[in-house]
Protein backbone atom coordinates (compact mmCIF):
# COMPACT_ATOMS: atom_id res chain seq x y z
CA UNK A 1 0.00 0.00 0.00
CA UNK A 2 1.29 3.30 -0.74
CA UNK A 3 1.98 6.18 1.71
CA UNK A 4 -0.11 8.40 0.16
CA UNK A 5 -2.88 5.84 0.37
CA UNK A 6 -2.11 5.05 4.02
CA UNK A 7 -1.89 8.84 4.83
CA UNK A 8 -5.55 9.43 2.96
CA UNK A 9 -6.70 6.09 5.12
CA UNK A 10 -5.53 7.63 7.98
CA UNK A 11 -7.11 10.80 8.12
CA UNK A 12 -10.63 9.53 6.85
CA UNK A 13 -10.49 7.79 9.87
CA UNK A 14 -9.48 10.51 12.37
CA UNK A 15 -11.94 12.97 10.87
CA UNK A 16 -14.72 10.40 11.62
CA UNK A 17 -13.31 10.03 15.37
CA UNK A 18 -15.39 13.10 17.06
CA UNK A 19 -16.42 14.48 13.75
CA UNK A 20 -19.34 16.10 15.60
CA UNK A 21 -17.27 17.99 18.36
CA UNK A 22 -17.39 21.00 16.28
CA UNK A 23 -20.50 20.94 14.11
CA UNK A 24 -23.80 21.82 14.87
CA UNK A 25 -27.02 19.21 15.51
CA UNK A 26 -28.53 18.47 12.40
CA UNK A 27 -32.16 19.92 13.58
CA UNK A 28 -31.74 22.58 15.99
CA UNK A 29 -35.21 23.75 16.35
CA UNK A 30 -36.31 20.31 17.60
CA UNK A 31 -34.47 19.90 21.21
CA UNK A 32 -35.10 16.19 21.61
CA UNK A 33 -33.73 16.05 18.11
CA UNK A 34 -30.71 17.49 19.43
CA UNK A 35 -30.28 15.23 22.77
CA UNK A 36 -30.91 12.44 21.19
CA UNK A 37 -28.34 13.04 17.78
CA UNK A 38 -25.95 14.32 21.18
CA UNK A 39 -26.70 12.90 24.54
CA UNK A 40 -23.64 13.70 25.93
CA UNK A 41 -24.96 17.44 25.66
CA UNK A 42 -28.01 16.73 27.29
CA UNK A 43 -25.54 14.46 30.36
CA UNK A 44 -23.81 17.86 30.54
CA UNK A 45 -26.45 20.47 30.77
CA UNK A 46 -28.49 17.86 33.32
CA UNK A 47 -25.08 18.18 35.23
CA UNK A 48 -24.89 21.82 35.35
CA UNK A 49 -28.62 21.94 36.13
CA UNK A 50 -28.07 19.69 38.90
CA UNK A 51 -24.93 21.91 40.09
CA UNK A 52 -25.92 25.57 39.49
CA UNK A 53 -29.81 25.27 38.88
CA UNK A 54 -30.28 26.47 35.65
CA UNK A 55 -32.60 24.42 33.75
CA UNK A 56 -31.53 22.90 30.63
CA UNK A 57 -33.94 24.52 28.41
CA UNK A 58 -32.48 27.70 29.73
CA UNK A 59 -29.14 26.30 28.81
CA UNK A 60 -29.86 25.04 25.33
CA UNK A 61 -31.59 28.30 24.11
CA UNK A 62 -28.33 30.19 25.48
CA UNK A 63 -26.00 28.04 23.63
CA UNK A 64 -28.12 28.15 20.41
CA UNK A 65 -28.34 31.90 19.98
CA UNK A 66 -24.82 32.24 21.34
CA UNK A 67 -22.62 29.49 18.84
CA UNK A 68 -25.80 27.59 17.53
CA UNK A 69 -23.80 24.80 19.22
CA UNK A 70 -20.70 24.81 17.07
CA UNK A 71 -18.19 24.25 19.90
CA UNK A 72 -15.19 25.87 18.16
CA UNK A 73 -17.79 29.05 17.07
CA UNK A 74 -15.55 32.52 17.11
CA UNK A 75 -16.68 35.74 16.52
CA UNK A 76 -16.18 37.43 13.09
CA UNK A 77 -13.14 39.42 12.08
CA UNK A 78 -12.87 43.06 11.99
CA UNK A 79 -11.93 44.77 8.75
CA UNK A 80 -9.93 48.07 8.15
CA UNK A 81 -11.36 49.63 4.77
CA UNK A 82 -13.00 46.46 4.16
CA UNK A 83 -10.82 43.89 3.61
CA UNK A 84 -7.76 44.35 5.91
CA UNK A 85 -7.88 42.08 8.69
CA UNK A 86 -7.93 43.70 12.48
CA UNK A 87 -8.46 40.64 14.61
CA UNK A 88 -11.73 39.24 16.05
CA UNK A 89 -14.47 41.18 17.07
CA UNK A 90 -14.04 39.83 20.68
CA UNK A 91 -12.12 37.15 22.81
CA UNK A 92 -15.86 35.35 22.78
CA UNK A 93 -15.12 31.37 21.83
CA UNK A 94 -16.93 27.88 22.18
CA UNK A 95 -20.11 26.67 23.07
CA UNK A 96 -20.65 29.55 25.45
CA UNK A 97 -19.04 32.12 23.72
CA UNK A 98 -17.47 32.97 26.81
CA UNK A 99 -14.63 35.69 27.10
CA UNK A 100 -11.28 35.19 28.12
CA UNK A 101 -11.40 37.27 31.03
CA UNK A 102 -14.35 35.99 32.14
CA UNK A 103 -13.28 32.45 31.56
CA UNK A 104 -10.44 33.00 33.65
CA UNK A 105 -12.56 34.28 36.22
CA UNK A 106 -14.62 30.93 35.73
CA UNK A 107 -11.69 28.53 35.78
CA UNK A 108 -10.11 30.46 39.21
CA UNK A 109 -13.37 30.20 41.23
CA UNK A 110 -14.20 26.69 40.33
CA UNK A 111 -10.35 25.75 40.33
CA UNK A 112 -10.89 23.88 36.98
CA UNK A 113 -7.85 24.90 35.34
CA UNK A 114 -7.98 22.53 32.53
CA UNK A 115 -11.71 23.49 31.56
CA UNK A 116 -12.34 24.05 28.12
CA UNK A 117 -14.76 26.57 26.04
CA UNK A 118 -14.79 23.94 23.22
CA UNK A 119 -16.08 20.88 25.78
CA UNK A 120 -19.52 21.43 26.35
CA UNK A 121 -19.56 20.00 29.82
CA UNK A 122 -17.20 22.78 30.64
CA UNK A 123 -19.20 25.13 28.53
CA UNK A 124 -22.40 24.54 30.43
CA UNK A 125 -20.70 24.46 33.71
CA UNK A 126 -19.43 27.81 32.81
CA UNK A 127 -22.95 29.14 32.12
CA UNK A 128 -24.39 27.47 35.05
CA UNK A 129 -22.25 29.07 37.00
CA UNK A 130 -22.68 32.52 35.22
CA UNK A 131 -25.83 32.65 35.62
CA UNK A 132 -25.72 31.34 39.25
CA UNK A 133 -23.60 34.35 40.11
CA UNK A 134 -26.20 36.87 38.33
CA UNK A 135 -29.00 35.16 40.09
CA UNK A 136 -27.12 36.07 43.20
CA UNK A 137 -26.15 39.77 42.84
CA UNK A 138 -29.12 41.10 39.98
CA UNK A 139 -31.95 38.64 41.39
CA UNK A 140 -32.91 37.69 37.82
CA UNK A 141 -34.25 33.91 38.59
CA UNK A 142 -32.14 31.11 37.08
CA UNK A 143 -35.70 29.88 34.47
CA UNK A 144 -35.62 33.65 33.25
CA UNK A 145 -34.14 33.09 30.33
CA UNK A 146 -34.66 36.72 28.73
CA UNK A 147 -33.33 38.57 31.69
CA UNK A 148 -30.36 36.00 32.20
CA UNK A 149 -29.26 36.26 28.32
CA UNK A 150 -29.35 39.85 28.27
CA UNK A 151 -27.22 40.07 31.89
CA UNK A 152 -24.75 37.02 29.97
CA UNK A 153 -24.88 39.19 26.77
CA UNK A 154 -24.17 42.91 28.30
CA UNK A 155 -22.12 41.43 31.33
CA UNK A 156 -24.03 42.01 34.75
CA UNK A 157 -22.43 45.43 35.24
CA UNK A 158 -23.96 46.81 31.77
CA UNK A 159 -27.08 44.67 32.93
CA UNK A 160 -27.52 46.87 36.17
CA UNK A 161 -26.59 49.77 34.50
CA UNK A 162 -29.27 49.03 31.71
CA UNK A 163 -26.82 49.47 28.84
CA UNK A 164 -29.55 46.60 26.96
CA UNK A 165 -32.41 49.39 27.14
CA UNK A 166 -30.35 51.29 24.38
CA UNK A 167 -30.31 48.73 21.94
CA UNK A 168 -33.27 47.89 20.65
CA UNK A 169 -31.72 44.49 18.56
CA UNK A 170 -30.85 43.20 21.63
CA UNK A 171 -34.25 43.36 23.37
CA UNK A 172 -35.28 41.53 20.52
CA UNK A 173 -32.51 38.62 20.36
CA UNK A 174 -33.49 38.48 24.69
CA UNK A 175 -36.72 37.84 23.59
CA UNK A 176 -36.12 35.35 20.48
CA UNK A 177 -34.17 33.51 23.14
CA UNK A 178 -36.94 33.24 26.03
CA UNK A 179 -39.32 32.18 23.28
CA UNK A 180 -36.71 29.11 22.25
CA UNK A 181 -36.44 28.39 25.91
CA UNK A 182 -40.07 28.17 26.04
CA UNK A 183 -40.17 25.82 23.08
CA UNK A 184 -36.88 23.49 24.07
CA UNK A 185 -38.99 23.40 27.58
CA UNK A 186 -42.13 22.07 26.07
CA UNK A 187 -40.72 19.51 23.50
CA UNK A 188 -38.12 18.23 25.98
CA UNK A 189 -41.14 17.60 28.77
CA UNK A 190 -43.15 15.91 25.63
CA UNK A 191 -39.96 13.54 24.19
CA UNK A 192 -39.94 12.37 27.77
CA UNK A 193 -36.77 14.09 29.05
CA UNK A 194 -36.32 15.87 32.30
CA UNK A 195 -36.25 19.65 31.89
Amino acid sequence: MSRLLRASILLLVLASCGGDRFSAPRDLENACAIVNERPRYHAAMQATERRWGVPVHVQMATIHQESRFIGNARTPFRYTLGVIPMGRQSSAYGYSQALDGTWEEYQQETRNRGARRDRIRDATDFMGWYMDKTEKTLGIPKADARNQYLAYHEGRGGYARGSHNAKPWLINVAARVADRAETYRVQLAGCGRRR
